[in-house]
């Protein structure tokens, strides 16, 4: 018999972003009790936990105090503590995803060697700790740096196209991949509890913006065949059960020219590819990870409808408080539902919703989609000067 529900038990979460605040929807309806740990005096879960701490979670001591009051502790993003995290698991605090996986997962490097190890099909790399060792190589452009550890959305990518473009990388350790000339980029999220039942999600297809390198659009199920969606499916499996992770773990593939499938990266969390599955799936991703990390049976994973995300970002030319422009026309429009992160100031291709649309017609779907695109706007109060 468990306790979580309306009861003493509380569950920590390091990181209080969107995908806290998406994940404390779930905890609401089961009225468990939550502890959140930001740096950001006004998170997005700042209001919504059931406590709220600011504090840094790149700290040993804050991470360490603010484990130590909690009964089980889980996050939204990688980049924390480590260090603090081991300890907190040696002196018998749950930790789901286990700090050994958060280790490996944060840092590229270390992440590919993982994939080497286990056969994973991925890109062919080679780690450097510093700028003077990538100095002393000689490449065949074009290749990919990626900065080891702290890059998000397309943050601490950069396509490297001759020697030049290696004095203008920051000094830190990355990695050095292959140019692979991708067809398409898919992605598979796979739940699994400490039972060892695991459940995964349709592959969905992620089309991406050309200037930012972030998702636009999350289309699923992915309009690709069936041998091609359980040959993804398969290595998604493998890379699941090489992890033995315990929560989520959400698998981003490529497609290349030749028709070779590759694991690009993982995250150990809910995930942007997973939005849609708040209309869209019988079990959204933030309820299948509440029931992974706390060992309950896991949801259905198949979709009720076709879906398709549309990520929501703050538009070029404009920063300061959010204005989001057109909201009613797009709340006119059948299946569509918009979900705002609670972010009060905007930045360029800054992250501040989505719109999920659902549709049984996948291309109608997708239509509306691109309609929604062109009509919400994401401006801020103050417009910035191009001269």
């Amino acid at each position: 018999m468990n306790h979580y529900f309306s009861s003493s038990f509380k569950l920590g979460i390091l990181g209080g972003g969107q995908l806290g605040r998406m994940l404390l929807t779930e905890t609401q309806k089961w009225d468990i009790y939550t502890c959140v740990l930001d740096p950001t005096k006004n998170a997005p879960c700042s209001k919504i936990a059931n406590e709220f701490t600011q504090g840094d979670f790149n700290d040993y001591d804050t991470v360490y105090q603010f484990g130590k009051k909690v009964d089980l502790l889980s996050v939204e993003i990688e980049h924390i503590n480590i260090k603090a995290l081991l300890q907190l698991k040696k002196e018998g605090v749950k930790i789901y995803p286990q700090p050994e996986i958060l280790q490996i997962i944060q840092h590229k490097g270390l992440q590919k060697d993982f994939f080497s190890k286990h056969a994973i099909p991925t890109a062919t790399y080679q780690r450097y700790e510093n700028k003077k060792e990538l100095n002393k190589e000689t490449f065949n452009f074009p290749k990919v740096w990626k900065s080891a550890q702290f890059g998000y959305d397309g943050m601490g990518v950069k396509i490297l196209k001759n020697t030049i473009d290696i004095t203008n990388l920051a000094d830190v350790p990355c990695i050095i991949e292959d140019y692979i000339p991708i067809e398409k980029e898919f992605a598979v999220i796979i739940a699994r509890n400490k039972s060892g039942e695991n459940k995964s999600y349709p592959v969905v297809e992620m089309e991406f913006h050309p200037e930012a390198n972030q998702v636009e659009y999350v289309i699923c199920p992915a309009n690709i065949s069936v041998e091609l969606s359980e040959k993804i499916q398969k290595i998604a499996l493998q890379v699941s059960e090489s992890f033995q992770h315990i929560g989520l773990l959400a698998i981003e593939f490529l497609l290349d020219k030749e028709g070779e499938i590759i694991v690009n990266e993982v995250a150990p969390r809910p995930h942007n590819s997973g939005h849609y599955s708040i209309e869209a799936s019988y079990t959204n991703q933030f309820e299948q990870h509440l029931r992974a990390i706390l060992n309950l049976p896991l949801g259905k994973t198949t979709s009720i409808l076709p879906a398709i995300m549309v990520n929501l970002v703050g538009e070029e030319g404009y920063s300061g408080e959010v204005i989001y422009q057109n909201m009613d026309a797009i709340l006119a429009w059948k299946g569509v539902t918009p979900h705002i992160y609670g972010k009060k100031m905007t930045r360029a291709f800054r992250k501040m919703g989505h719109v999920t649309v659902t549709n049984k017609d996948h291309k109608k779907a997708y239509e509306i989609a691109q309609r929604v695109k062109n009509t919400l706007r994401v401006i801020g109060k103050q417009q910035i000067s191009c001269d």
